[in-house]
């Protein structure tokens, strides 16, 4: 059951809360390369709660740019 729930698509406010983060921060990541994994549905960036712990576990979101 977790698993469904890790792979609903979020909004930009509820990925920033999942890490930790505010909004612009996540804002920053997209516009600046950082490789998080955001989806453009229409006119609103989207995230699966497991890809962005894949992204995490990664080490990418550790990266400086």
């Amino acid at each position: 059951m977790e698993e469904i729930l890790n792979d609903k698509w979020i909004s930009i406010e509820e990925a920033a809360d999942y890490l930790g983060v505010k909004p612009v921060t996540v804002r920053g990541w997209i516009r600046s390369g950082k490789d998080i994994p955001a989806h453009k549905i229409g006119k609103q960036w989207k995230f699966k709660r497991s890809e962005l712990d894949t992204w995490v576990k990664s080490g990418k979101s550790a990266i400086e740019n």
